[in-house]
């Protein structure tokens, strides 16, 4: 888990009290070479599964960060993205899956413009996982907005603001009461 990832998981546990909380870092190469997202998605697919079907009682939050953050935008997505071999990708999430999920926190995700550049296709949020979901977004990134600041992609985890924005988002729909 990367710095943001850590700053949102620290954040959130200080609103969550005595409740336990449990981090399952995704199982991929982070990097510039997009195909590794890939793995990403079949790693943290099959990990909800896992947990939803042996813990049905837990709730989940999603989250990431810029590639991340796109992994688990298509991880809750409906449908296999238009151009996509369906064979090469895990099948969609199915719909009462969504219910283990409280909350989906997407820092830094990559926009149509961002994902067009990279050859990818556009991250849609599944419509069982859209209220339960925020893109936290720093002005000026120009990976999740129209702004042209590059350095401002990189820097997440120092501000609290964003960290804080996720967390409690996260903290909201897991239940928790204000304040704490």
């Amino acid at each position: 888990m990367g710095p943001t990832g850590q700053a949102f998981i620290d954040s959130l546990r200080s609103r969550l009290g005595a409740t336990s909380v449990e981090v399952y870092p995704v199982d991929y190469p982070a990097s510039r070479e997009w195909s590794t997202g890939l793995d990403g998605i079949r790693d943290a697919s099959a990990h909800v599964l896992s947990t939803a079907d042996s813990c049905p009682r837990t709730k989940m939050v999603l989250g990431g960060y810029s590639q991340g953050a796109a992994v688990m935008g298509f991880v809750t997505s409906a449908a296999v993205p238009d151009g996509v071999d369906p064979s090469t990708v895990p099948k969609p999430l199915a719909p009462e899956t969504a219910h283990h999920v409280a909350a989906v926190v997407l820092f830094g995700m990559p926009n149509v413009r961002a994902m067009n550049f990279l050859g990818e296709p556009p991250v849609v949020i599944g419509p069982t996982y859209a209220a339960k979901t925020i893109k936290v977004c720093v002005a000026e990134d120009p990976v999740c907005s129209d702004g042209m600041n590059f350095a401002a992609h990189n820097t997440y985890a120092d501000d609290a603001t964003m960290i804080e924005q996720g967390a409690d988002f996260a903290a909201a729909h897991l239940g928790a009461a204000p304040g704490q």
